[in-house]
């Protein structure tokens, strides 16, 4: 009864509106949550407001690649 691929997977959500600067380079998303979704649910890449400690506030955390 198992299918090929597994529905849930783990998915890692980014602040979008944190910076941080190192090496001349900006790189954002400095605070990261884990988290699953439904891959046959929701195709689309996810978006969740969260709380953010470094910008002391919710922001959109949108997902990443691993």
């Amino acid at each position: 009864m198992a299918g090929g691929k597994e529905n849930r997977v783990r998915v890692i959500l980014e602040c979008t509106s944190c910076v941080r600067t190192s090496v001349n380079k900006k790189l954002t998303g400095i605070f990261r949550y884990i988290t699953q979704k439904n891959r046959h649910n929701t195709p689309s890449r996810l978006e969740l407001r969260k709380f953010c400690p470094y910008c002391y506030k919710h922001t959109i955390h949108g997902e990443i690649k691993k």
